[in-house]
């Protein structure tokens, strides 16, 4: 049964830059929320706050706090739910590490992450940190599949004022290099789990003298499951990199690794290390025994190395800091995060994100930054070949047809099977490095192995499952969408891959269930997909992608990129099965950097935009399932101010001195004020906010001048992580006028 009292909408509370921006948005949608009787409540999803509620035997009372994303895990479940969802850290390892040590100088008085652990109490602490890490919050949440699409003002606004894009050239060295074979996708087997295999089936390890452990127990199947496993062999990936950096030293382009190792906490975070073994392979060699008493790990990047090595004595650190320099000046000229500072693509697993670097070197017509500070043509390596042919088609058009025109472009809405951890991003618990050679086997409950593979130690193995009702209503919300916006759909699904086959069964069997009569959907491999729908956008022409949640992830941040600038500013609903509704803001792949920014010069850059159309979205459904009318015209009218907003140009500047996020959140307040007075659908709301109105545009230029006089100094947050909530209210409400009218 709901609960009553709880709130109508519920704002998460996040991490960095979309969490800043909160401090600032928060207060202007609970005065206008309000005065519809509707109320705002706020759930801790952030990094730190999810630490802090794993380890509430070593907090004092004042600093405890309660789990709130198992609480939001089971309030999606609800028919009643309405969530607001904006992005969170996807923790990788020194990211974790780091917020722990910022959490420590606060005074909570948490474990170190236990990197090697021995004792059970070690052991809890390293599971409790390892649950955190990596997509923790998204499987919980996603109880719905996926609709995303860029709003209709947004589209508009891109192609009346297109974006910048780099030029192509048909003589571009940039291409992806991808394995091909004894991959992931090459070495996938996939069953659909029969009645008789129900139950809890068990993944081992059979070692060559035929002794088997349990790698994992208790894994609850369903009837109609359909679980992967695969693996993916380190020689030949080992193989594999040092062959692609000796080509790209050979044809004079920059080496880049294009993973995601924050959503695949396990298996990316492995292959990452294996590149930077392979790129500094001579270094290792020599250095192995320092390394070993150094606790080196390369999967956490060569920022780790350095700062590890950086503890050695004096005249020891300088040669190998010479002997690691040297590697790299020797190698092929590396794809680099931050050329001036000297940070690679290998530095931090976390700072090289596929779904955001492929898009953005595309945009760049197939650009990259070099360590000289200069761009150019790029390798782009995606170690498992899975999707890799998905850019690769998008990089092969460019080259042939110049890049793509944003004020000409079609769009490409998603619908993406994601509920209840579908695919690889359910694949954490199931992700395993062999501990030797031997056999990793799947055995259902009933003793019979349903999926074998014979591995060498060092391999990585994964499964993951697709249950079978997510599946169902991803069908259902595809041909849904094809029908109400008229568009064709194509799902992206590749006959000759295990998984993709076993899908392919189910939606044959599900698409009779719905009209289909005079809807155009096909069925179309990923590499062969992705060339249909990027030469229908170039020709002006609208395609949904309906895909598996990996593409769902990639594809975007891809086409959205391309078409308006940014993924941040898409609309993305989350129809939750259970009747709810799941409002996502977009991405925050540059949050860190628009977080700096702020605390060296009190400008944030980030863009509400996402936050603005979610909340309409939201208060679409509220209206609907509460039948709140006072809701309906409080969305429709913020859909009004958020096209002002658009075609006044009142979205953040890119540098300091211009509007920047408070200043975006004062117009869209004083435009929403304005739509609110001037409607006729509602007598209270009208009353209610004609005066707000007349004071909001009465102090516009006074309300502008204080926002804006505050940039160019820096500003304490009091944490990065954990910022301090008085220091950050002071930050991002800098203007009394403005807090004198919403309150």
């Amino acid at each position: 049964m709901a609960d009553t009292a709880r709130p109508d909408i519920i704002y998460t509370k996040v991490d960095e830059a979309p969490q800043l921006a909160s401090a600032s948005l928060l207060p202007i949608i609970r005065a206008f929320t309000k005065a519809a009787g509707i109320t705002v409540g706020t759930k801790d999803i952030s990094l730190a706050g999810r630490i802090i509620s794993q380890f509430p035997e070593v907090l004092t009372d004042a600093q405890k706090q309660a789990d709130d994303l198992a609480e939001l895990g089971e309030l999606v479940k609800e028919a009643d739910a309405n969530v607001i969802k904006l992005p969170n850290i996807s923790a990788s390892q020194p990211q974790l590490n780091a917020a722990i040590k910022e959490l420590q100088a606060q005074g909570y008085k948490l474990p170190d992450y236990p990197a090697n652990a021995t004792t059970d109490e070690e052991k809890s602490v390293k599971a409790r940190y390892d649950a955190i890490k990596g997509s923790a919050v998204n499987p919980v949440l996603r109880e719905g599949n996926s609709d995303r699409r860029a709003p209709k003002a947004v589209k508009e606004y891109a192609k009346k004022n297109p974006h910048s894009m780099g030029e192509w050239l048909s003589t571009s060295k940039t291409h992806v290099a991808t394995m091909g074979e004894n991959d992931f996708r090459a070495n996938e087997k996939s069953v659909t789990v029969s009645a008789a295999s129900a139950g809890k089936a068990k993944i081992e390890f059979v070692a060559k003298d035929g002794a088997a452990s349990v790698l994992k127990g208790d894994w609850a199947l369903d009837e109609g499951d359909v679980i992967d496993g695969t693996y993916m062999s380190v020689k030949a990936l080992s193989a594999f990199l040092e062959k692609e950096i000796a080509s790209a030293k050979e044809e004079g382009i920059l080496f880049s690794l294009h993973m995601k190792a924050t959503m695949m906490k396990v298996s990316d975070p492995i292959i990452f290390g294996h590149c930077v073994k392979a790129f500094l392979k001579d270094v290792f060699a020599k250095h192995e025994a320092t390394f070993a008493e150094l606790g080196v790990n390369p999967d956490l990047g060569i920022g780790d190395l350095e700062a590890k090595v950086a503890t050695l004595p004096a005249d020891k650190a300088a040669e190998i800091t010479a002997d690691i320099k040297a590697a790299l000046n020797n190698g092929p000229a590396m794809y680099m995060v931050n050329s001036d500072k000297g940070i690679t693509n290998l530095h931090v697993s976390s700072d090289v994100i596929i779904d955001a670097s492929m898009p953005a070197l595309i945009r760049a017509g197939g650009k990259g930054w070099g360590p000289d500070g200069k761009e150019g043509d790029t390798k782009c390596v995606i170690p498992d070949s899975s999707y890799a042919g998905v850019y690769s088609a998008v990089i092969d058009h460019c080259k042939a047809n110049g890049a793509l025109d944003p004020s000409k472009m079609g769009t490409v809405p998603n619908v993406g099977l994601m509920a209840q951890k579908a695919e690889e991003y359910g694949s954490h618990p199931q992700t395993f490095k062999a501990p030797a050679d031997g056999t990793i086997r799947v055995v259902d409950a009933a003793g019979n192995t349903l999926i074998s593979h014979d591995v060498e130690e060092g391999d990585i193995w994964r499964a993951c499952r697709t249950k079978d009702a997510p599946i169902r209503d991803w069908v259902k919300l595809g041909v849904t969408r094809a029908r109400l916006s008229g568009m064709p759909g194509v799902f992206w699904l590749d006959k000759s891959r295990a998984h993709d086959a076993e899908l392919i069964k189910k939606v044959q069997a599900y698409l009779p269930e719905h009209d289909t009569s005079g809807l155009d959907l096909q069925i179309m491999a990923p590499t062969e997909a992705a060339k249909h729908t990027t030469a229908r956008i170039a020709q002006g022409l609208d395609t949904i992608s309906i895909t598996g949640n990996v593409l769902r992830d990639y594809l975007t941040d891809l086409y959205p990129i391309l078409e308006v600038g940014t993924s941040a500013k898409m609309l993305s609903i989350v129809p939750l099965m259970n009747g709810g509704g799941l409002f996502e803001t977009g991405a925050g792949g540059s949050a860190p950097k628009h977080v700096q920014q702020l605390m060296e010069e009190n400008y944030l850059r980030w863009d509400s935009l996402g936050e603005f159309c979610a909340l309409g979205a939201s208060l679409e459904h509220l209206a609907n399932v509460k039948g709140n009318a006072k809701a309906s015209v409080l969305a429709e009218t913020l859909d009004n101010a958020i096209e002002k907003l658009l075609d006044n140009d009142k979205s953040p500047s890119r540098r300091v001195g211009g509007l920047d996020n408070r200043g975006s959140h004062f117009y869209i307040a004083l435009y929403w004020a304005q739509n609110l007075a001037a409607q006729d659908k509602d007598a209270d709301l009208k009353a209610h906010f004609a005066p707000i109105a007349e004071s909001l545009t009465a102090n516009e230029d006074k309300i502008v001048g204080e926002l804006n006089g505050v940039q160019g100094n820096a500003a304490d947050l009091g944490g990065y992580y954990r910022s301090d909530d008085t220091k950050t209210d002071a930050v991002m409400r800098p203007s009394a006028t403005l807090n004198a009218v919403i309150g």
